[in-house]
């Protein structure tokens, strides 16, 4: 196979005509068809053979967040044939495939089924509006990578190239290193393997020889024009097209058979490529690199019981009791500090940390979970949500807390927005599930793309579970999901009635039997109170007898001496049914929490501990 030019970049010449950023790109095939032909024919006049259709995005899951989920037939179609009306017969048009834009499980909620759907649908319109080759192109995850390439052969023989994104270090974002996805994508029949964007043209360079070392496949390269620099609020590419003609022949000696670009690349880039290409003589073999050889070893997890003073009590059924400190407004944590003291001396085992507790400017969790270990002395349960955090923010996180000595981790996807003062975002890429699926795999000494890091983590993994669910069967298969993935221990949400929380465990300890199970227990301060909690908050029920009795007591100490009564009566009545408690201190009233713990009196052992 001779070297062939792709084109450049799609998006950034549409946004050069005045394209906002924040219009969906892929809907142009259908809106403004012409505009899209002038930024293919300009492509042609530069020397391109390969042209890619803006697809790039038109996947049902992008294309729902912009309300057009029900056209990815119709606009990858579009796409396809506007290419193809340009390109005509004698050059080649390839339909752009992009990532889903969402994590595949086990880190995210996608199946690998529904992402093979998701791409199955837009390949067999791309194929039928007439393109010659498929591009599965800037795949940050190889699963995600391998789903679209099954999804490619399940609709038919056609070229299959498969791109992954790299950082400068040739890995995948996610981890993955250029040996392992090129070994990888050549056994699952990728017909050319290549690298594109993300990265300008000397990372992709050291990436192509790297992959040429391990696979016999002809290769591909579309760099970005170098990373981009803020200028003026713009993002500006500043290779040359003379720089990026000059890689173009080195990525040919390294193997690779169709180049172009990405990113910030143009027609100007794409003409000096082609010139490149054209003068370019081709010698046999290709650059000798030195294929990075490592052992892939799992590392034995940690023994649960030594992990940390909580997960020996807990192992020993001490029946441990935790009360709840919220991070403070701001930056001063004497309160706080002061007050897990006070906790510590009242014979309290560890404090727990809710997680985002407003979008408010308060401490974060993490910060504060540092500070009182290393300040009060006191163990902590640290709250994580994976809520408006990627997988590798999360990733950094966690190690970072384990270096800070924190070795409990509750696992959520949102914590409760109990003092959310402002809208707040939804935006996850992982939920609960996949978040106790990364702490088990850095427990295991492996990062988020499942490769060794040489050291391990020893977390204690909590799962919240909610007894009083609207959907008891997906709350009890999501509770299953989460023992699979590596839970050692749960929390559920605040009780009120003991009776549905019987009736749950029940159901859950058929699923987990040994898995040991911590109760919430909320205090309640007046009938507001009261009326909120079971209004407002959600997966939290309080029962029209508990609304009753804070009815009649309404407000101020009477309320106040109720609500504790209510809870410690609540404290004594689950005793038997889980391991442990987790006891909230609304508006951080500590001595009220200890006043409900004070209801265990000195027995906190085995004795009344449930056996599975």
């Amino acid at each position: 196979m001779r070297p062939m030019v792709c084109d450049g970049a799609m998006g950034t010449v549409l946004y050069s005509k005045g394209i906002s950023l924040s219009r969906c790109y892929d809907e142009l095939n259908a809106a403004m068809p012409q505009l899209v032909k002038e930024v293919h024919l300009a492509y042609i006049k530069a020397g391109a053979e390969v042209i890619e259709t803006n697809t790039f995005g038109a996947n049902i899951f992008r294309l729902q967040k912009f309300g057009l989920g029900e056209k990815v037939r119709e606009l990858n179609l579009a796409g396809a044939r506007l290419a193809r009306e340009v390109a005509g017969d004698d050059l080649y048009v390839a339909g752009a495939v992009g990532p889903l834009g969402l994590r595949l499980e086990p880190l995210g909620l996608t199946s690998r089924e529904e992402a093979r759907a998701a791409f199955r649908e837009q390949i067999a319109a791309l194929i039928e509006g007439g393109v010659d080759l498929i591009i599965i192109e800037t795949m940050m995850d190889l699963n995600e990578a391998h789903q679209a390439l099954l999804a490619a052969r399940e609709v038919g023989q056609f070229p299959v190239i498969v791109q992954m994104t790299v950082q400068a270090d040739g890995n995948t974002p996610t981890g993955t290193l250029p040996e392992d996805f090129a070994r990888s994508l050549d056994e699952w029949g990728a017909d050319l393997i290549g690298v594109n964007c993300s990265v300008g043209p000397a990372a992709v360079q050291e990436t192509l020889e790297r992959i040429a070392a391990v696979t016999d496949k002809k290769l591909s390269a579309q760099p970005n024009a170098g990373m981009p620099r803020t200028v003026e609020g713009r993002n500006l590419y500043l290779c040359s097209p003379e720089y990026m003609a000059s890689y173009a022949r080195r990525f040919i000696q390294a193997g690779a058979r169709l180049v172009g670009g990405c990113c910030g690349t143009t027609p100007e880039h794409i003409k000096a490529i082609k010139t490149a290409v054209r003068s370019l003589t081709l010698q046999r073999g290709r650059a000798s690199v030195e294929v990075l050889s490592r052992p892939v070893h799992t590392m034995p997890p940690v023994p649960v019981a030594t992990r940390s003073r909580l997960a020996g009590k807990l192992a020993r059924q001490e029946f441990p009791v935790l009360v709840e400190v919220v991070p403070p407004k701001g930056c001063d944590a004497t309160k706080e500090v002061e007050g897990s003291q006070y906790l510590l001396e009242k014979g309290i085992d560890a404090v727990n940390i809710p997680d985002g507790s407003g979008a408010t400017a308060r401490m974060s969790a993490l910060t504060l979970a540092a500070l009182l270990q290393q300040r009060a002395g006191i163990e902590v349960l640290l709250h994580y949500s994976s809520r408006d955090r990627n997988v590798l923010t999360i990733q950094s996180d966690l190690l970072g807390a384990h270096a800070l000595g924190i070795r409990n981790v509750l696992a959520l996807t949102r914590d409760t927005p109990q003092y959310s003062s402002v809208l707040e975002s939804a935006a996850s890429e992982v939920d609960a599930i996949g978040l106790v699926t990364l702490l088990s795999n850095l427990n295991r000494g492996l990062d988020v793309g499942a490769n060794p890091l040489g050291v391990q983590t020893a977390y204690l993994v909590g799962a919240s579970i909610n007894p009083y669910a609207l959907n008891m069967d997906e709350e009890l298969r999501r509770f299953q999901s989460k023992v699979e993935a590596g839970a050692d221990f749960a929390v559920t949400q605040p009780v009120f009635q003991v009776e549905q929380l019987a009736s749950f465990l029940e159901q859950a300890r058929r699923i987990a039997p040994h898995l040991p199970v911590i109760a919430g227990v909320w205090p309640l301060t007046s009938f507001r109170n009261a009326e909120f909690m079971n209004n407002e908050v959600p997966g939290i029920s309080v029962p029209p007898a508990v609304m009753e009795r804070m009815r009649a007591a309404d407000s101020g100490e009477r309320a106040r001496q109720e609500g504790l009564k209510i809870a410690q009566e609540t404290l004594l009545e689950i005793r038997s049914l889980v391991q442990g408690v987790q006891i909230a201190a609304p508006f951080g009233r500590y001595a009220l929490a200890v006043e409900v713990a004070q209801a265990l009196g000195a027995s906190r052992t085995a004795t009344s501990a449930p056996q599975p």
